[in-house]
């Protein structure tokens, strides 16, 4: 996989750290532990959103952390479980996973330089 994607992957694991972290804390660590969430989230997306098209990379995070998050709560926080909840979220991530799919990799500074080299 795409180093750049792994990167998505990762802002949007620590995006559920900062939600789950909103809702949850309520001592110096916890807040602490949730700053640290945003921030590494927001800079593991700064390199990814340069260099692939943002829309499907902000689709790929969002969609990702919206399903940790439900995920996480009806593990760790004793939200109800319930099979419609799963449904979306397979149903989500099987879109995230076809937009990832017919996302050409390659950032818009490889396409530049490849026309630039073939037209020289």
């Amino acid at each position: 996989m795409n180093r750049l994607w792994v990167l998505v992957v990762i802002a949007a694991v620590f995006e559920v750290v900062w939600v789950s972290g909103f809702k949850y804390a309520d001592d110096w660590l916890t807040w602490s532990m949730t700053a640290i969430g945003i921030i590494v989230s927001s800079i593991a997306l700064f390199k990814p959103v340069k260099a692939l098209p943002a829309s499907t990379v902000y689709a790929v995070f969002v969609g990702l952390g919206t399903a940790g998050t439900v995920i996480i709560e009806m593990v760790l926080f004793n939200e109800a479980f319930r099979w419609l909840k799963i449904l979306f979220i397979m149903t989500l991530l099987v879109g995230i996973i076809g937009l990832k799919t017919i996302t050409d990799d390659k950032t818009s500074m490889d396409k530049e330089h490849e026309s630039w080299r073939g037209s020289h």
